[in-house]
């Protein structure tokens, strides 16, 4: 499902988004830069170049982050999910994967994990659909849908997950989209008295009790957009790590626990 924000920016270059030259600044009379969008910031900062770029290419875009990028000359931002580096004169942009050689890390992905935990704390527990042992060594966020075969295959394991000491807490990505019969069937789940039963029996084609209330599947389908999902299961970690899609248990606890050795 993958959402490539800007289905020509692989062939194009964003010439025509560059600013024109702006006249310099006089001690008298600063020039300032007058787009809401940008706020106070000066004219020609790389930021408000990136951001005005960036909205050229496409209004409507969600753009999370415009910060420094780990390469000379580029602004890393985070738009709708994806990760992309715009030069700081605002007339090119690179689309992809921005890998370190020497210590082996995709760059883009450090950045968008510290959005995803940012966005995670935003979603109550009450929210979420928690399989958890008594004494959980590991926690994982998974993105799931009643379904997708991986997400079946996944929750048919879910003892055993625990059995491994991994808690799980499930949210909602109704992969047909909002408004969907698979919409529908995922807001009975999160609607139902016990939702545990409900996502189990979802996953399994039993009939389900049709249901609405205030729920949370709408703003958790919008946060996996934003977060980067491009499928599901998505399995992240509490720092927001993207873990994998499907992991057999035993695999995912070793990713885990990797995880955690990593982190110290």
């Amino acid at each position: 499902m993958k959402r490539i924000l800007f289905t020509l920016i692989a062939v194009i270059s964003l010439s025509a988004c560059a600013q024109p030259a702006s006249p310099p600044a006089t001690a008298d009379k600063p020039v300032v830069q007058s787009t809401p969008t940008t706020g106070s910031k000066v004219i020609g900062t790389p930021e408000a170049r990136a951001r005005e770029a960036l909205r050229k290419v496409n209004p409507q875009i969600k753009i999370e982050m415009i910060g420094a990028a780990p390469i000379a000359g580029f602004r890393e931002a985070i738009v709708s999910g994806q990760v992309v580096y715009v030069s700081d004169d605002g007339k090119y942009l690179l689309q992809g994967t921005l890998y370190d050689i020497e210590n082996k890390k995709n760059l883009g992905e450090a950045s968008l994990a510290k959005l995803r935990a940012r966005l995670l704390k935003s979603i109550p527990a009450s929210d979420r659909i928690v399989f958890a042992p008594q004494n959980s060594k590991h926690t994982v966020i998974v993105f799931t849908d009643i379904e997708c075969s991986y997400c079946r295959k996944f929750h048919d394991e879910i003892a055993e997950y625990n059995r491994q000491g991994i808690a799980v807490e499930y949210l909602a990505f109704p992969r047909a989209g909002l408004g969907s019969a698979n919409f529908k069937n995922m807001v009975s789940v999160w609607c139902s008295s016990d939702k545990k039963k409900a996502l189990t029996d979802a996953k399994k084609d039993k009939p389900l009790l049709a249901k609405n209330c205030k729920n949370p599947v709408t703003m958790q389908y919008d946060l996996g957009l934003r977060m980067g999902l491009t499928g599901t299961p998505m399995i992240l970690s509490k720092d927001g790590t993207l873990l994998g899609g499907y992991l057999p248990p035993a695999q995912l606890r070793a990713a885990l626990e990797k995880h955690a050795t990593d982190d110290k």
